[in-house]
């Protein structure tokens, strides 16, 4: 009986150990995973801190004064910036410019991108190159894009030309400076630079799905056009909503273009100017620092806001599919 008393107490004991080492196992192997998550994303997340977010919070407070843009600002005027904002006609101009854009952007772009995608995605000669020539205007720098485009839109440029010399000078026009076509004049520059994105967007998607669906639907008898009603659009609605995503967004920040094209004054007559060329405009060139950083939070906020509306209604089944419990929560 002592005996057995003594190795059921040596079980019992052995039992006790193994269950903390294995604790010890498990607690040293969740310190290594913290501290690799700290050595691999600690730099990264110090840079968003201080590239991103500080310069947010110094640009709220720089808005609350009216300053110069040198020294430490005392001319505390509170709010009244950010209601000059609000009620300056010329934001809401170009407030009412980003969101044209944006929606042209996506009516324009979107469409032709899946066309071409479709196109591309088919075994036809040449492809690779039409993809490269599809993809070119995407990595060219805006300065050169911009700068091209001008010279040629400008009236006696080499648009208006080539339109006389092809007898149709009728169809000439001012297409920079004119109000009435200087706005479809940047949506045509903006889909002919980032059209290639969003096909390249298109064609990842394309790539995704799966053949034997395919295989299927043409079995059943489907023609090329339903399979693409029925199989393609529905599951590249994931793709189509990231791209939209991130159209939004560039139109919302839109700048470059229209300040390399337009200039500093020209685009607020030419009824191309944006929430940007704005803050641009009547902050660092009026030598107005505040205000100008009291727009650069009204912009900031207004993405923000249009951006986690966006995720939560339109992104929320996509993010929901793609979060999975990992094998440890599922043991739990």
């Amino acid at each position: 009986m002592n005996a057995l008393a003594t190795r059921s107490s040596g079980s019992k004991s052995a039992r006790v150990d193994a269950s903390a080492s294995a604790r010890a196992d498990r607690a040293r192997a969740e310190w290594r995973k913290r501290l690799e998550i700290v050595i691999l994303a600690g730099p990264a997340i110090l840079m968003f801190l201080a590239f991103v977010i500080l310069p947010v919070f110094m640009a709220a407070y720089y808005g609350f004064f009216k300053w110069k843009g040198f020294g430490v600002p005392t001319n505390f005027v509170g709010f009244q910036n950010y209601i000059t904002i609000f009620t300056d006609q010329n934001f809401l101009d170009a407030l009412t410019h980003n969101g044209m854009i944006v929606v042209m952007s996506l009516i324009m772009q979107g469409p032709a991108a899946i066309a071409f995608a479709l196109l591309l995605n088919q075994n036809i000669k040449g492809r690779s190159l039409i993809r490269v020539l599809i993809f070119v205007p995407y990595v060219i720098s805006e300065v050169i894009v911009g700068t091209g485009w001008s010279l040629m839109l400008q009236y006696q440029g080499a648009l208006n030309d080539l339109l006389t010399n092809l007898g149709m000078g009728w169809a000439t026009a001012d297409w920079i400076a004119n109000p009435n076509t200087a706005i479809w004049t940047l949506m045509v520059i903006i889909s002919w630079k980032y059209l290639g994105f969003a096909v390249i967007l298109m064609l990842a998607g394309m790539q995704g799905i799966p053949d034997e669906l395919y295989e299927a639907a043409a079995i059943d008898g489907a023609s090329y056009w339903r399979i693409q009603r029925w199989i393609t659009l529905p599951l590249l609605g994931p793709t189509v909503r990231v791209w939209a995503f991130l159209s939004i967004i560039g139109s919302l920040q839109l700048f470059d273009l229209v300040y390399i094209i337009w200039g500093q004054y020209v685009s607020s007559t030419a009824g191309t100017s944006t929430m940007a060329t704005y803050m641009v405009r009547e902050g660092r060139l009026a030598g107005n620092y505040g205000y100008g950083n009291a727009v650069a939070v009204a912009i900031f906020v207004i993405s923000l806001v249009i951006a986690l509306t966006y995720q939560r209604f339109v992104l929320r089944r996509d993010t929901e599919g793609a979060l999975t419990d990992g094998p440890e929560r599922k043991a739990r």
